[in-house]
């Protein structure tokens, strides 16, 4: 114990100096988290003590929505913030600059798209709902140069930064940061720590209070790169028509896990709280039993919503309690570094009353890749007042797995190798890989592979229609 006290001190002291000139609120949040970092030995839940939910404690969508809607529901709007966190860049996607700022429909941006549909609120229900955007510094000032363009429209934008903490030595326990330059060799010493710095950063911006004084009750919080994350006026009903006593403070929306959300985290019953269960906290001995979708059936959307003067009080009260996620990065010069982390769902278990409701999977439509891309650019969804639905023409819900190659990851080159997105109305399954265009009004049904052998390459000619088909290197084209 006295030497991780030493440790403490010495790094402390060390950050100390960093950011001496900086925020004493980011140094004093960095010391708390890596405090508890240093406390923390061994898995953070144990496995015998995991339950599962209790059937009350996650409602299906469908009994939120036979409650109806009241007729005053524009001041139910007039009391909700909706939140998106913006911190992230596009470098997965081969771009520069905010993510958001990505063109992914008809020129729209994913902050065009968000603006649009908060403006349809406002003016369709005369309602005041405000946007706030959580930035981080990589990219505040991008993200305020284009809020310029929506001076006119009918919505508030505030803005708020996460905080900005050092990355640290593996070995050393050590900052790599010397000061606190952003450029040169400090470029990557620095990083914005998790979403669930949403609640300190808000409170410390002031920006929280202010809201709290203008009549806002509640935040629904989404990632920005969440499509299907609309205001959705039936949650928003359930969240204000609570009785005083038993008013829910957080609300976690969550979806029927595919085998392609096992990864994802899911909702337990631990200690008589609901708690978020993340991968990174399953024992390895577990981790196939918490990829399982018949014993763990739902995941995480990160869509939520949260009360505000909740937030306020448990910030002052010092009672935000979020597992710390050891995320290992590998800088430049083979340097081994950790950062610390929190996730924003984490905190469910601090709030009273918190629900989680079982929504439908159109309400979690996140473009992480070029495959994803591809399916919100096609006519499989119909875009009105910036929201993206289902095209009533597809004759089944579910949406195409598409796995898109190397040669697509980045959006300039993705953008090239389409004259025009392909008809995917009629599609189930589309793998593509290696040097492969495609023409114009292109269709594509049931299941087609596409692969370009290596020093290939294969166009597919404008108006083809290709059905249950496999197209190798030498474009012969076999039947599925």
């Amino acid at each position: 114990i006295s030497v991780l006290i030493c440790i403490f001190i010495l790094i402390i002291l060390y950050c100390y100096n960093i950011f001496q000139n900086s925020l004493n609120k980011d140094f004093e949040g960095f010391r708390k988290l890596f405090h508890r970092f240093l406390q923390v030995k061994g898995p953070s839940v144990e496995w015998s003590k995991i339950n599962r939910p209790p059937e009350d404690s996650i409602q299906p969508y469908d009994k939120i929505k036979a409650k109806g809607l009241p007729h005053y529901i524009a001041d139910s709007l007039n009391k909700l913030v909706v939140v998106k966190l913006n911190g992230g860049l596009g470098t997965s996607m081969g771009c520069k600059g905010p993510k958001s700022l990505i063109s992914v429909r008809n020129e729209n941006t994913f902050l065009d798209l968000t603006v649009q549909q908060i403006e349809h609120l406002n003016k369709t229900y005369n309602a005041d709902v405000p946007l706030v955007l959580m930035n981080s510094f990589n990219t505040d000032e991008d993200t305020k140069k284009i809020l310029q363009k929506y001076t006119h429209h009918r919505v508030k934008i505030h803005t708020f930064n996460q905080s900005r903490y050092p990355r640290i030595n593996k070995e050393s326990l050590l900052p790599v940061a010397k000061d606190m330059a952003m450029t040169g060799e400090n470029a990557d010493v620095w990083y914005p720590p998790g979403h669930g710095d949403i609640y300190a950063s808000f409170y410390n911006s002031g920006l929280l209070e202010r809201l709290i004084a203008e009549g806002k009750e509640y935040i629904f919080v989404s990632n920005i790169d969440n499509l299907g994350a609309t205001v959705d006026l039936y949650i928003l009903n359930h969240l204000v028509s609570q009785p005083n006593g038993k008013r829910c403070e957080f609300i976690m929306e969550v979806t029927d896990k595919t085998r392609a959300d096992v990864k994802g985290g899911t909702l337990i019953q631990y200690d008589g709280k609901l708690r978020l269960l993340e991968i990174a906290q399953v024992p390895k001995a577990h981790v196939d039993e918490f990829k399982s979708v018949t014993k763990f059936k739902i995941f995480n959307t990160n869509n939520l919503w949260i009360s505000l003067s909740a937030i306020k009080r448990l910030q002052e009260q010092n009672a935000m309690d979020m597992e710390i996620i050891v995320n290992p990065k590998t800088l430049d010069g083979d340097l081994n570094v950790i950062q610390l982390e929190t996730a924003v769902g984490a905190a469910i278990k601090c709030f009273d009353n918190a629900l989680g409701i079982n929504v439908p999977r159109s309400r979690f439509l996140p473009v992480k890749t070029t495959s994803d891309l591809l399916l919100v650019m096609s006519n499989l969804y119909s875009l009105e007042a910036g929201s993206l639905t289902m095209s009533e023409r597809r004759e089944f819900p579910t949406t195409p797995h598409v796995k898109l190659g190397s040669s697509f990851t980045k959006v300039q080159e993705y953008l090239t190798r389409f004259e025009s997105i392909p008809d995917m109305l009629e599609l189930d399954h589309l793998t593509v890989s290696g040097d492969v265009t495609f023409g114009k009004h292109v269709s594509l049904k049931g299941t087609v592979i596409i692969i370009a052998n290596h020093g290939d390459r294969i166009d597919i000619p404008a108006g083809s229609m290709l059905e249950n088909k496999i197209v190798s290197g030498n474009l012969r084209i076999l039947d599925h």
